[in-house]
């Protein structure tokens, strides 16, 4: 069965009208061409759709019965070519981005707001992870966006912006290492810290810094989240480590964090998409907020 839209529609518009002259006018055809399109529908269909005589067009049975399918299928059809263009345009769609939880909490609350004044209709899914989870669901096309965190190597991802992230050693005001000038690495090696899960890019960051003086961190506790790391060194049990990007690092007025000046304590920061994959145009935008912004 051979339909197109074209003819859908001509026959719609002569049967809403009664008349193949206001259908050929609203349609921007002239009436032999319009007679074609109906004559080609009822060849496809092998059925007559009408019944025309000089003064009237009139419905057969089987065209009153598929004139409300017809009708339903334009409707459909022109509601997805709306949406269609509505999405291209960037003015409706979802964003799905996945980010560490420091610029999940810090960067994408602004970026998100910038960006829902531009365009009221769009939404958002954020998925705040861990580095390597960040990776995977970026891999498995659940969100279009990542922002990660420490070094990977993924033939599969293109990374299109990326920074530095210098870390902070977080401790309590009255703390004696808050007198030093400068922080370093042979500082912190022998004090009892708490990190955060293995699988984190901050604590990979720290371990690998750690095993170049062929040390390993002495560990006073291990947290999931930062926000709870923050409060063990609230408690007294040891001081953390955090990225100075991190909310985390400025929520506790009795605790305060320097940078530790070693080239080790630096992440990287990525933001990776998907190689070979267009992003929608909600998440192109999104992506150029995000770049506009002071970080990452």
């Amino acid at each position: 069965m051979d339909l197109n839209f074209r003819q859908i529609r001509a026959f719609v518009s002569v049967a809403q009208l009664k008349s193949f002259t206001r259908a050929a006018a609203l349609l921007h055809l002239s009436q032999p061409a319009l007679t074609v399109q109906i004559r080609k529908l009822e060849e496809a269909l092998r059925s007559r759709l009408l019944d025309r005589n000089s003064r009237s067009v009139e419905l057969t049975r089987i065209g009153r019965e598929l004139l409300p399918v017809f009708v339903r299928t334009l409707q459909d059809i022109d509601a997805v070519v709306t949406e269609s263009h509505e999405q291209s345009a960037g003015r409706r769609g979802t964003v799905r981005v996945a980010a560490l939880p420091s610029f999940a909490a810090s960067l994408l609350p602004d970026v998100i707001l910038v960006c829902r004044k531009q365009n009221p209709n769009l939404g958002f899914v954020v998925r705040d992870a861990i580095a390597s989870r960040v990776i995977q669901l970026v891999r498995s096309e659940e969100v279009d966006i990542g922002i990660t965190g420490g070094e990977f190597a993924d033939a599969e991802l293109e990374v299109i912006h990326e920074v530095q992230d210098q870390l902070c050693l977080v401790f309590p005001a009255r703390h004696p290492i808050g007198r030093l000038k400068r922080i370093g690495i042979e500082d912190i090696v022998d004090l009892p810290l708490v990190l955060t899960d293995p699988a984190t890019s901050v604590r990979a960051l720290v371990e690998a810094a750690f095993l170049g003086l062929g040390r390993r961190p002495l560990m006073a506790c291990e947290t999931t989240y930062m926000m709870t790391a923050v409060a063990m060194v609230r408690a007294g049990l040891g001081l953390t480590i955090l990225p100075a990007s991190a909310r985390e690092v400025r929520a506790e007025p009795a605790l305060r964090s320097r940078a530790i000046d070693d080239p080790a304590f630096v992440r990287r920061i990525a933001i990776v998409k998907k190689r070979h994959r267009t992003l929608p145009a909600a998440s192109a935008a999104f992506l150029a907020a995000c770049l506009a912004s002071r970080s990452p």
